[in-house]
């Protein structure tokens, strides 16, 4: 009998419910969308009770359509949206306010503030990361300040902190008052309140903060044999399931694309875009405004460490235009608009819509379109967009390569931008390296499922993966810097907007 992996991913925009055969096949598949909700310019939220109904649907979606029978699924896996901060009560599972998502920008003030004592790096020697409003710890803050009586809750431990990870394995595992409260090296990484080498909250950061260590989750490997806990046979699953692999979504890629060697690197090109590169069992802080994070911890095994380039806006700015201005229906029209014309008709697209991340991270930032002249029409906009995305990818590969000293000679790509031809050829040309679509290219949810996996006994990765296509670079070097120098004078007017 054919046994199966569940992955459960969560993004940004949307929830799926994935299984895997052991050679790492798409078997079945479900997905469906949540709202995004904008209270104000700058917030950005979602509804966690909304998610965790978006997530049962796609579970019960893929149970109906495969005909799943009890026993079929020897373990699920989980990768998330990472750094979206849900907070919640422990006994009744009611969340006392949205989820304030990665995107958000209203904890500037509190960072700004934190900031007066020792700069922007304040902490960075310890997380690895720059104090900005892209990380939880100052949106757990901020909620601990505005929602009326939460410090209080937190006090009696009725309060419960988790990114969207702990949030859907606390349901999984029989919601309240005893579903089990963990999360992952990799996505604790991601609060700005873990230390790098201990791999546990760190107490001096938590009390800046004033986060009550209580309310926060216990700290695990990324896949466990141990497992974290199971489901039960009155959730979703309709069955006792090990939930075993836990990750976030850009360290799951990373998994999930099989870079495994320290200079392997991998893009997703998503909601935002992300490029990880595996630095091996050493921490190497960046001086080049990357992120240092933890790629993943395989149950007992070292951990292994990443450094990380975040960019806010790439497929949300094809999102928003096709939202915001109707300029195309779907998304995957950008890609005929943006061929109507030769080029992009010398002008650029900065997508700071939420300010910059990496290399600058600038939140003062908002976006631009430079160059525009009578001549302009809809077509350039639409290529400006794409092209966007792979000029602030070279951006961070630049400063990848400074950091690390690693010349890397390919990209390892997913997402779903990958499958814009104009888009991943352009970005070979302004690289100068070849770009590597894998044949399974859902890799945050493969990661999930290998993690989960690991635990139980599927553990040939190497093997699974295959490439499905390479773009080679085609541009002269002239043309490349040409293109490039423009770009870096677009970003300059983004700057210094927001006082």
């Amino acid at each position: 009998m054919t046994k199966f992996i569940a992955a459960i991913d969560q993004g940004t925009t949307s929830t799926r419910c994935m299984l895997f055969d052991h050679d790492g096949n798409i078997v079945l598949s479900a997905q469906r969308e949540h709202r995004q909700i904008y209270p104000q310019p700058g917030w950005v939220e979602h509804d966690p009770l909304e998610i965790w109904q978006r997530t049962q649907e796609v579970i019960q979606e893929v149970l109906d359509k495969g005909n799943i029978k009890p026993g079929d699924i020897l373990a699920i896996g989980v990768t998330n949206q990472r750094e979206t901060t849900v907070l919640w009560d422990r006994n009744t599972g009611k969340p006392y306010y949205n989820a304030i998502v990665w995107q958000d920008t209203r904890t500037k003030q509190i960072c700004d503030e934190l900031s007066y004592d020792g700069g922007q790096d304040r902490f960075r020697g310890k997380v690895g990361l720059p104090l900005t409003t892209y990380f939880s710890a100052p949106k757990i803050s901020w909620m601990l300040d505005n929602i009326p009586q939460l410090r209080s809750a937190v006090a009696h431990g009725e309060a419960l902190f988790g990114n969207i990870d702990s949030w859907i394995i606390w349901w999984l595992t029989g919601g309240p008052p005893h579903g089990v409260h963990i999360t992952d090296v990799s996505n604790a990484s991601r609060t700005m309140l873990m230390d790098l080498e201990s791999l546990d909250w760190n107490d001096d950061i938590l009390n800046t903060f004033k986060i009550p260590r209580k309310m926060l989750p216990h700290v695990v490997p990324s896949s466990d044999k141990h497992f974290y806990g199971t489901t039960s046979r009155d959730g979703p699953f309709k069955d006792i399931i090990p939930i075993c692999g836990d990750l976030g979504d850009q360290q799951a890629a990373l998994v999930g694309q099989t870079c495994f060697n320290p200079g392997d690197a991998k893009n997703t090109y998503g909601t935002g875009c992300f490029m990880l590169l595996n630095t091996g069992t050493k921490v190497i802080q960046s001086k080049k405004g990357l992120l240092t994070t933890l790629g993943y911890k395989m149950d007992e095994m070292p951990a292994v460490y990443a450094l990380e380039g975040s960019i806010a806006i790439t497929g949300a700015l094809v999102q928003w235009m096709r939202d915001n201005l109707g300029l195309i229906t779907k998304s995957s029209d950008i890609e005929s608009l943006a061929r109507s014309v030769e080029d992009n008709g010398g002008i650029y697209f900065v997508p700071a819509f939420s300010g910059l991340f990496a290399p600058y991270w600038r939140s003062d930032a908002r976006g631009v379109i430079v160059g525009i002249t009578r001549y302009i029409n809809k077509g350039h906009i639409a290529r400006a967009a794409l092209e966007a995305t792979a000029y602030q990818t070279r951006e961070v590969l630049d400063a990848m390569e400074e950091d690390s000293g690693v010349k890397l000679r390919d990209l390892k790509v997913d997402g779903g931008m990958i499958y814009n031809q104009l888009l991943m050829q352009f970005q070979a040309d302004i690289l100068g390296v070849s770009v590597v679509r894998p044949k399974i290219a859902e890799t945050t949810a493969l990661g999930a499922a290998y993690a989960a996996g690991l635990a139980v006994g599927f553990d040939e990765l190497r093997e699974n993966w295959q490439i499905s296509h390479t773009w080679n670079p085609q541009m002269e070097l002239s043309q490349r810097e040409k293109l490039f120098k423009g770009w870096l004078r677009a970003v300059e007017r983004t700057l210094n907007w927001v006082n």
